[in-house]
């Protein structure tokens, strides 16, 4: 048989954006389709493969967490200046969190979301759980080991990955085999959410009709102006603000960052979980010249506490819709403390899918009635997809401004990286970089011969 006989057809690859968008307008169709022709089994179809994808997110975030800052915390002994690293980390954590509640704070108060709404406080319900500062502070430190695994309290698990990677510091060599163990398991964990990754376009399909199917378009009319106001302030957050420090006080593209760190905002947007993507942020951050080992300690750091649109952008929107709502007057002392709250409290929403926790804990601190949380879970699902994608690009931004402005950026790396597909990297994982398994290298070159 001849080489060109026996030459292996290539199908052509479908960009991993592709396959998301055609997921996208899967949903949208599907789920308007359950819901106008009011078919119960797409209905039920689709709340099983939205509700299954993420379940599937969430299994891995327990250990994933504990693992990551556990081990990112003693990497940092292969850093120099790693306490000065910390520190600027965080203070650039909070400077653009307060930046971003101002935006927040200024875009309510031009455009009163909660004004001509038709909604009354009737229409709310009080969540079964409430935030308060009382309950956060006290509910850093578990009560045992093994209930913050089993409800998945992401808070309580950093508190004690952080504990543990101290404690492997100041034991030094004699912690070698516990980390040698669980760097094995992180690299482990991280395969198998590389798995649960590709199956994102299956799991927007899911998330977006079950969306549609239970609310309907009509529930943009009554949220319109809250909606766009999310999305406008989380947007100037995304391409004004990151793309103005990146350039004027990295010093580096801010085209360039994008090209970069495309393919983990992509995933946050559908996933909704800043945990979930924290591997493909990880990944591009390290592709934009950030040296993996401070990447490996700012990047798990920032998907558990670093949430400019779901702890500042939405709580300070959320603030204003809920007292216009209620007819509450706010003044600056409240404005005050929303800014507290959001800087602050961050930490509560924990890179989980909702804000419900974030949002709690500021009307709880501002008086407002927590009904108020009921008239926001109906928009949730789509504006939780701005708001992870814009808790994500702050987490791929600070390491690369801190990065910069520390001398440590490989300039080179930063300039030749570009976006890239999900199956490639997960095949550069294995050792496979062209993306074509062993079995069908052994074909192509069993047909040329």
């Amino acid at each position: 048989m001849s080489s060109t006989t026996s030459a292996r057809i290539r199908v052509p690859k479908v960009p991993f954006w592709a396959q998301i968008l055609l997921g996208l307008a899967l949903g949208l169709l599907l789920g308007w389709a359950a819901r106008s022709g009011d078919i119960s089994w797409l209905g039920t179809a689709l709340d099983k493969i939205g509700s299954t994808f993420v379940q599937l997110l969430k299994l891995a975030v327990a250990p994933l967490v504990f693992f990551a800052i556990a081990i990112s915390i003693t990497n940092l002994r292969k850093v120099s200046n790693a306490a000065r690293l910390a520190s600027r980390t965080l203070l650039w954590f909070l400077a653009t969190s307060l930046i971003a509640v101002a935006i927040g704070l200024s875009i309510g108060l031009l455009t009163n979301p909660g004004a001509g709404t038709g909604l009354t406080p009737e229409d709310g319900a009080k969540p079964d759980g409430s935030g308060s500062w009382l309950d956060f502070l006290t509910g850093i430190i578990p009560t045992d080991v093994i209930t913050p695994f089993t409800e998945l309290n992401v808070l309580q698990i950093v508190f004690m990955a952080a504990v543990a990677g101290i404690a492997a510091l100041k034991l030094g060599e004699k912690a070698a085999p516990l980390l040698a163990f669980g760097e094995s398991v992180l690299a482990l964990l991280q395969k198998a959410l590389w798995w649960v990754i590709r199956l994102a376009p299956l799991g927007t399909l899911g998330l977006i009709g079950r969306a549609i199917n239970e609310y309907g378009w009509d529930l943009l009319g009554q949220y319109a102006t809250f909606t766009v106001d999310v999305y406008i302030g989380c947007l100037l957050v995304m391409f004004g603000v990151y793309p103005l420090l990146l350039r004027f006080v990295g010093g580096v593209s801010p085209l360039q960052f994008f090209r970069g760190a495309w393919p983990a905002i992509q995933l946050a947007f559908v996933s909704r979980s800043s945990v979930g993507t924290m591997p493909v942020t990880q990944k591009v951050t390290e592709r934009l010249g950030v040296p993996k080992e401070y990447t490996s300690f700012a990047v798990p750091f920032g998907a558990t506490t670093k949430m400019d649109g779901c702890a500042a952008v939405y709580p300070a929107l959320a603030a204003i819709f809920v007292a216009e709502i209620f007819d509450v007057s706010l003044g600056i002392q409240e404005y005050l403390l929303i800014a507290f709250v959001s800087v602050i409290g961050s930490a509560a929403t924990a890179g989980l899918t909702g804000a419900t926790v974030m949002t709690t804990l500021t009307l709880s601190t501002l008086g407002l009635p927590l009904e108020g949380v009921g008239l926001l879970l109906a928009i949730d699902p789509i504006l939780d997809m701005i708001r992870t994608a814009t808790n994500v690009t702050g987490q791929a931004v600070v390491p690369v401004l801190v990065s910069a402005r520390e001398k440590i950026l490989d300039t080179e790396a930063f300039d030749s990286a570009k976006s890239f597909d999900i199956d490639d990297v997960d095949a550069e994982a294995d050792g496979d970089t062209d993306g074509d398994s062993e079995q069908d290298e052994k074909e192509l070159v069993a047909a040329r011969a």
